[in-house]
């Protein structure tokens, strides 16, 4: 009679730890944030462009330096579902007279060219010219 209680408690708390135990089971969503840096963007960028032409092509800046305004920072941060988050961080220094003097990128970006493809165009196969008669093909 007191053996049931047990092992009523030892199935349920089985069952229930043996949940837990199997790890990444929940869909994460990839979270990207700050600045989308793409490899093809950042290598158009080029000494003595000019504030508006970098804002342009790469967009506002996540940070501008406080103390003096001619250092701005894009800052682009990957997290794909329970890997660890890559972070990029582009620094675009500019002159006196508002152009580029250099920029510098942390690590290298991904390729475009090499990553793989999300999404396939999925066609229907075009059916056969069948005679009437031969319905079943």
């Amino acid at each position: 009679m007191q053996i049931t209680p047990i092992i009523t408690t030892l199935v349920l708390a089985l069952g229930v730890t043996s949940c837990s135990t199997i790890s990444k089971v929940v869909y994460r969503v990839d979270v990207p944030q700050g600045n989308y840096l793409e490899a093809s963007t950042v290598s158009q960028l080029q000494a003595r462009m000019t504030r508006q032409q970098v804002q342009y092509l790469l967009g506002t800046p996540v940070l501008i330096d406080p103390f003096t305004t001619n250092t701005w920072y894009y800052v682009y941060l990957q997290q794909k579902s329970y890997e660890d988050p890559i972070q990029h961080t582009l620094q675009v220094n500019f002159n006196q007279q508002g152009t580029v003097t250099n920029f510098d990128l942390d690590k290298p970006l991904p390729d475009e060219a090499k990553q793989k493809i999300n999404n396939v165009n999925i066609t229907a196969p075009t059916p056969e010219k069948s005679s009437w008669w031969q319905f079943w093909k």
